[in-house]
């Protein structure tokens, strides 16, 4: 078995046409059936009419949107783990942390990252020379003491708090005891009546009698009116001195404070910076609630590996999904001209010069021997007809029309009707904005210096054709402008008078076409009879103008 490769999208282009989505689609399920890995089709814009017509007519659900493909957190290896509260004691803290295997654990209050402990942190609490006063500084619950001495409680309240005097031992006679110890002091003491009867007239706030010590029924109720706590523990005084640090809760040593966290949501390549400049072990991962997720380690970061893409119908880099510089591009099926998206390392690229892409995912499902679906030979199908404008495209080749004939037996449509309808759908003005119909079936290509946008409409119907460029036409300035490109075409293409008006804006944009087409210059329309494919007759004609 070799190794498994993780997620891999299947992605057209941005405005994506029938197509891009439906190649996308039959792609993933054509990888997914002969590796048995994970491939999923996504779609890099909005979903056109004409593809949403298709979409339902075989009851496909459209791809989810991808907004790009750059690395987040949510994508790296987050490790889920359990926490501990501030009050939890320093022990039990490092107990958890033996059994997780780790070395840094979140302190959380009700979900949310209060601060965080390392073992570094811990380390320092037994190295630093304490004053004896650090455990009623940091407000040790008794719960804690008599958890991290083995101990029991004898009489006094489990859950309050130590919370001012300080840790003594009371081993000598009670005329030096009284010397040194005062009364809210904690004491730990052996046997010896006098010594512990000194403690309770003194008034210690807490007895720990060490090797389980008795004490006597007179004592204790004395002990109890004055709400003294006594707590019995099996070991000896030292021990019992040693360990008592342990039980100081863990809010007392954690890191707090603005600690350096990272959401869900955050883009690896963003936050790289701030992680290097760290050198934190793990760093505090939080959703958008804020709340803890887990943590990413720093090798675990450096090592994350970028997001699987497979191009279908598209190789150009203006319009393939937003951040593909940064993920890893697998394959690329597509029957366009060479562009200009550049890859890491060596890629399966097939490109063929057919009307469309399904065309050649067809083929390939026949090379692999895997039998195609219904629904699927359905989308296929409708994918050739909008690209070859059922056949009569100059793009269309002999093979397009056999693959389209033997997908409409399969998926048990009339081609003609199915063209009627889809085209229809597609160029239905009815509640659409000019921004709408403008993007699309929108494409950007670069040529030089000169970055110019081609749009196109295809309508069986003259009289639609002419309502659309009403609509379009004054939109056209601004569609360049928020694009940010130097010329935009848009063409109004007549299926059934297989001829094209063609929508200019931009400076040189008509005179670019005047002299591509050798066109009248005085031209008020720009009508390109025989003209109908973006990809085959306008592109490379306007390129090689540009170019010279």
């Amino acid at each position: 078995m070799g190794k498994k490769t993780g997620k891999v999208y299947v992605v057209g282009h941005k405005n994506p046409d029938t197509d891009s989505i439906c190649s996308a689609i039959a792609y993933a399920e054509l990888k997914k059936k002969v590796t048995g890995e994970e491939y999923v089709a996504r779609r890099a814009g909005q979903i056109n009419e004409e593809t949403q017509y298709v979409l339902s007519k075989f009851g496909v659900k459209a791809p989810e949107i991808l907004k790009n493909v750059k690395l987040q957190v949510k994508d790296l290896d987050i490790h889920k783990i359990k926490g501990v509260g501030p009050n939890v004691s320093i022990k039990d803290t490092w107990t958890k942390m033996q059994e997780q295997g780790v070395k840094t654990l979140p302190i959380l209050k009700d979900e949310e990252l209060v601060g965080v402990i390392s073992t570094g942190d811990i380390a320092k609490s037994y190295m630093d020379v304490y004053d004896n006063r650090i455990l009623s500084d940091a407000k040790t619950q008794y719960r804690n003491i008599i958890d991290t001495l083995d101990g029991e409680l004898v009489t006094g309240n489990l859950h309050g708090y130590f919370s001012k005097g300080k840790v003594t031992i009371g081993a000598s006679n009670p005329d030096l005891m009284e010397e040194f110890i005062e009364k809210d002091d904690l004491v730990l003491l052996g046997n010896r009546h006098e010594a512990q009867a000194c403690a309770v007239d003194i008034d210690a706030s807490c007895l720990v009698l060490c090797k389980n010590a008795e004490v006597s029924n007179e004592l204790l109720k004395k002990a109890e009116e004055q709400s003294i706590v006594i707590i019995r523990t099996p070991h000896d005084t030292f021990t019992a001195a040693r360990l008592i640090n342990q039980s100081i809760p863990v809010k007392h040593f954690m890191s707090k404070g603005a600690l350096l966290t990272f959401r869900m949501s955050d883009y690896v390549e963003d936050i790289k910076e701030r992680m290097t400049k760290k050198k934190f072990r793990d760093f505090p991962i939080l959703d958008r609630h804020g709340r803890f997720k887990g943590f990413i380690s720093r090798r675990r970061f450096m090592d994350a590996s970028k997001k699987k893409v497979i191009l279908v119908d598209h190789n150009e880099r203006s319009q393939a999904i937003d951040g593909i510089e940064e993920a890893e591009i697998v394959e690329i099926i597509d029957h366009h001209r060479l562009g200009n998206i550049e890859t890491m390392g060596p890629v399966f690229f097939r490109n063929q010069p057919v009307g469309c892409t399904a065309t050649i995912v067809t083929q390939m499902y026949q090379e692999m021997g895997v039998e195609i679906p219904p629904k699927i030979a359905g989308l296929l199908c409708s994918a050739i007809i909008s690209d070859t404008l059922l056949f009569r495209s100059p793009t269309c080749t002999a093979v397009d029309e056999k693959i389209a004939g033997k997908l409409a037996k399969t998926a048990g449509i009339k081609m003609e009707e199915m063209a009627k309808a889809m085209f229809n759908a597609g160029s239905s003005m009815k509640g659409k904005s000019a921004e709408e119909i403008c993007f699309q079936d929108f494409k950007q290509f670069t040529v030089g210096d000169t970055v110019f946008g081609v749009g196109q409409i295809n309508s069986m119907s003259k009289e639609e054709l002419e309502e659309i460029k009403e609509v379009l036409a004054p939109y056209l300035q601004k569609a360049m402008e928020e694009q940010k490109l130097n010329m935009v075409y848009f063409m109004l293409t007549d299926i059934l008078g297989e001829s094209t008006e063609l929508l200019c804006c931009g400076s040189h944009a008509k005179e670019t076409v005047i002299s591509a087409f050798d066109l009248n210059e005085d031209a008020d329309r720009i009508i390109l009879p025989g003209v109908v494919s973006r990809k085959k007759q306008l592109i490379p004609t306007l390129v090689s103008t540009l170019q010279q």
